[in-house]
C-alpha cells in the first residue's frame, strides 16, 4: 500500500497555519524538517522552529487526490504555485523514517510517551511504550499533547474511562497508567483498534482496557470520556456523550480549532457545564462537567 506525500517548502513563514491546514484536509501526519532533515516532534508550548528555511511534508491516504490537495493548500495559505511537490512513498518507508526520530516525551509531572527500546532517564516515571504503526496519536500532535497533560493533572484512581475516537489507543492506555480502573477505547478505523490492541498488549494493560468498534453498544455510562477528534463530529455526537457521561463525571473535548470551540461547546451546554481545556498553538481544548440530573 502507497501513501501520497505533499512536501511544501515554507522558507521562514510561520509553520502553525499550514500544519492546520494540512491536518484539516485529511493528512495522516505532519513533520517540520530543516534543510538538514532534522525533524521537529514536540517543540515546547508556543514554540516554533527558527530554521531559515522549513520544509513540512504531509501524509496521505492512497485514496486522496493529491492534486487537489496541493492546488487547496496553495490557495488557502498563499502560497507559490511551485512551492509543493506530490511524491509517493510506502507505508513502511514513510512509517520507519518517522519513528526514528521519535524520542521519549514527557506530558505533564509523571507520564513518558516513549518508542519500543527508548527509557527516559527520570525516576519514577510512569511509562508509556507506544509505536503508532498506522494509527494516529502519539503524543506530537499539539492535541493529544493537551490531552495528555491535562490526563497527568486529572484525578483518575479508580475511574471508568472511555476514550472515543482511539487511533492508536494513547489517551486510554495513559489513563489506565495514571491510575484508571478500566477503560473503553473505540474508533471507526479497524487499523486504529489493531494498534491500540497491540499497544495495550505491549504496556501489559490489555486485561483493563475493552476495544470496540464505532457502533458498539457501549457499557456506559462512564466516570470521564475523552473525544480527540474533529469539530463536526464532536457536535454530531453530543447527545451520545450525555448519555455515556455519568451525572458529575467529565468529558474533555479536543481537536477543535480556537474558531470551533464556541460552536461545539454550544452543542453541550443543555447537559454540560462548560470550561477551557488549555490553548495549544492554534488548537483548543475543552472541558465539561456533566450536570446532575
Amino acid at each position: 500500500m502507497s501513501f501520497h506525500q505533499l512536501v511544501i517548502e515554507l522558507g521562514q513563514a510561520d509553520p502553525g497555519p499550514a500544519e492546520s491546514a494540512c491536518f484539516a484536509l485529511g493528512a495522516l501526519s505532519v513533520s517540520l524538517a530543516d534543510a538538514a532533515d532534522h525533524p521537529v516532534l514536540e517543540p515546547g508550548p508556543g514554540a516554533m522552529p527558527l530554521w531559515p528555511d522549513i520544509r513540512l511534508s504531509a501524509i496521505y491516504s492512497a485514496d486522496t487526490e493529491p492534486r487537489i490537495v496541493a492546488a487547496t493548500l496553495i490557495a488557502v495559505l498563499a502560497l507559490p504555485a511551485d512551492s509543493i511537490r506530490i511524491e509517493e512513498v510506502a507505508d513502511r518507508v514513510w512509517e520507519r523514517e518517522w519513528l526514528k526520530d521519535f524520542r521519549p516525551m514527557r506530558f505533564g509531572q509523571r507520564l513518558w510517551v516513549c518508542p519500543g527500546g527508548q527509557r527516559p532517564a527520570a525516576p519514577g516515571a510512569l511509562m508509556l511504550e507506544l509505536d503508532p504503526g498506522l494509527a494516529f496519536g502519539t503524543g506530537t500532535h499539539a492535541t493529544t499533547a493537551m490531552c495528555l497533560e491535562w490526563l497527568d493533572g486529572f484525578p483518575l484512581a479508580g475511574l471508568r474511562v472511555l476514550d472515543y475516537g482511539c487511533g492508536s489507543g494513547i489517551l486510554a492506555l495513559a489513563a489506565l497508567k495514571l491510575g484508571a480502573a478500566s477503560a473503553w477505547a473505540v474508533d471507526i478505523d479497524p487499523q486504529a483498534l489493531l494498534a491500540t490492541r497491540d499497544n495495550s498488549r505491549r504496556n501489559g494493560l490489555e486485561a483493563r482496557l475493552e476495544v470496540r468498534a464505532a457502533g458498539d453498544v457501549l457499557p456506559g455510562p462512564f466516570d470521564l470520556v475523552l473525544a480527540n477528534i474533529l469539530a463536526g463530529a464532536l457536535r454530531q455526537l453530543a447527545p451520545d456523550f450525555a448519555r455515556l457521561c455519568r451525572p458529575g463525571g467529565t468529558l474533555l473535548l479536543a481537536g477543535l480549532l480556537e474558531a470551533q470551540a464556541a460552536e461545539v461547546a454550544d452543542a453541550y451546554r443543555p447537559w454540560f457545564h462548560i470550561e477551557s481545556g488549555g490553548q495549544r498553538e492554534v488548537w483548543t481544548a475543552l472541558v465539561a462537567h456533566r450536570r446532575a440530573e
